[in-house]
């Protein structure tokens, strides 16, 4: 019969492995042997095993348990800070996990044949908080209204790559602050506004409340869709000129 103790010490020198196994994963790649996993954790290999059978298996538990702190950070988060404070907050701290466990990421997302039941629980929690700070987010203004969990998760993936290429870690914060700074509502970084140089069918229409440069409202050519800047007075301006108005004119007439 296992006693309290034992099993206190059991669940103490899990904790320990888990903790020694991500730092030695992040500082020297997924090559380091279980044994000097022990080392680091101060037990013997055999310990190891016992909770951890398998390489892959002692993977799996240790980003589990990365995702299941950030779950708790997440938590935390939502009840001590302002909405938008809380999101932005917690999708820098990812960002810097990430960084730090790289490898990690990289081989739970190339594996795929991995049965990962704990893994998949982890993910799961994790999207649902990142869903409720989005959420959250944006019902008080903080964030723009037309992105969602997984144009969340895959901007922090592309700030990660941006992180590593960078040397310089404080240009690179600065740089993953500035991309983050695309979800925010006052930016329209992300509409398409055709160019009044440009070929004539090269335009894309502009969404509805646009701005131009100078914070102008902007409409589109109803025949190229490129951007147009709306006149305070007179008619509304409907395209961009001579070759698009005569282009119009003559599918009326065709029609």
């Amino acid at each position: 019969m296992i006693g309290g103790g034992d099993r206190a010490d059991a669940r103490r020198n899990r904790a320990r492995v888990l903790a020694a196994a991500g730092e030695a994963f992040a500082e020297q790649g997924l090559d380091v042997p279980l044994g000097e996993v022990a080392r680091r954790a101060g037990v013997g290999a055999g310990t190891v095993y016992r909770h951890f059978p398998s390489k892959q298996a002692l993977l799996e538990a240790v980003f589990a348990q990365q995702l299941t702190d950030l779950v708790a950070s997440g938590e935390r988060r939502m009840a001590r800070f302002a909405p938008a404070e809380a999101f932005f907050g917690f999708i820098l701290e990812v960002v810097e996990t990430s960084h730090r466990r790289g490898p990690l990421c990289d081989v739970v997302a190339a594996d795929a044949s991995w049965p990962r039941p704990v893994l998949t629980a982890a993910v799961l929690r994790f999207r649902q908080v990142l869903a409720a700070l989005l959420e959250a987010a944006q019902r008080v203004g903080g964030v723009r209204g037309d992105v969602g969990p997984d144009d969340v998760a895959a901007l922090a993936l592309g700030c990660v790559t941006m992180l590593d290429a960078r040397r310089d870690r404080p240009a690179g914060r600065r740089l993953v602050r500035l991309t983050l700074d695309g979800l925010r509502p006052h930016g329209s970084v992300t509409e398409v506004q055709g160019f009044r140089d440009g070929p004539a069918d090269g335009g894309a229409p502009v969404s509805p409340g646009a701005r131009g440069v100078r914070g102008e409202a902007v409409a589109c050519c109803e025949e190229c869709g490129t951007a147009l800047a709306v006149r305070p007075t007179g008619r509304p301006v409907r395209y961009c000129g001579a070759t698009c108005r005569q282009r119009a004119r003559r599918r009326r007439l065709a029609g």
